[in-house]
């Protein structure tokens, strides 16, 4: 039938951990190691990529390759970017655990897209040796999708590139990319999911977009919220995504309204 059949989504910041504080905190620690200081939003800007790739995406950043060359008087080179890589590894593999609590409203909207026979796949800038830490432990907590996969099995090539979505496709089965909703809160899974020729959707709150924790975002006024979820979605549909939503529960309803748009004849990025 022509309607959507499968939704992949990210997972940090996305699905687990609210605001994507895992990996950024090490981002900021490692780069401070090496005697450059960074600031959050510079450690967020790459996220939802391959993690290596993360890391020359930040040095290649102009301020912080400014300040890597008044240091070290040279530019950076690959050997810097592997060297940093391997102090990022262990340090976010000694935290991860800690931030793989289900972010509210994920659990019943799973339970709900199950109900209506869609697929539930995956997509991350994680290892297979970080989602082996992530996985069993968000599953302990109520999320565990169909399936999941990561760089590694497409050759270390991460977002922006479509392979992972295509693996996800061809492992459940889902016939054509337009039957296809990718969820997740950063640039980077919206511009995987252009690739890809799916429905991109930007998820806001709790997102690494929005940057932040779910204690900062509770303890704003209700103007100064609608305030950065504004931001945050133009922030994601200038990049690209077909859709926004503010948080996962709006996801079934959206569904809904992409079959009537997929009945009509439209395809992604189409509307």
């Amino acid at each position: 039938m022509n309607k959507v059949e499968g939704v992949i989504f990210d997972w940090a910041g996305t699905m687990v951990d609210f605001g994507c504080f895992a990996p950024v905190r090490v981002f900021v620690d490692i780069f401070n190691g090496a005697g450059i200081d960074v600031t959050m939003e510079e450690a967020r800007a790459p996220m939802g990529m391959l993690k290596i790739d993360h890391i020359r995406a930040m040095l290649s950043m102009s301020r912080i390759s400014a300040l890597w060359e008044e240091k070290y008087g040279r530019s950076f080179n690959e050997q810097d970017v592997e060297n940093l890589y391997e102090k990022f590894e262990p340090a976010l593999l000694a935290t991860l655990a800690e931030y793989t609590d289900p972010i509210p409203e994920i659990i019943e909207t799973v339970q709900e897209l199950r109900k209506q026979g869609l697929k539930i796949g995956s997509t991350t800038g994680y290892t297979d040796k970080m989602m082996d830490i992530v996985v069993p432990n968000a599953k302990k907590k109520g999320y565990s999708p169909d399936f999941y996969l990561t760089p590694d099995a497409t050759n270390s090539v991460g977002r922006p590139y479509p392979y992972m979505i295509y693996r996800n496709m061809e492992q459940l089965k889902l016939s054509a990319s337009w039957k296809v909703v990718k969820v997740g809160d950063t640039i980077s899974d919206i511009v995987e999911g252009n690739h890809a020729g799916v429905w991109s959707v930007g998820v806001i709150i709790g997102s690494s977009e929005m940057g932040l924790s779910l204690e900062e975002f509770h303890a704003l006024s209700e103007f100064d919220r609608e305030v950065i979820i504004s931001k945050t979605e133009h922030s994601f549909i200038k990049n690209g995504a077909d859709f926004t939503i503010k948080t996962m529960s709006e996801l079934p309803d959206l569904i809904e309204r992409i079959n009537k748009l997929i009945a009509e004849g439209k395809r992604p990025s189409a509307k």
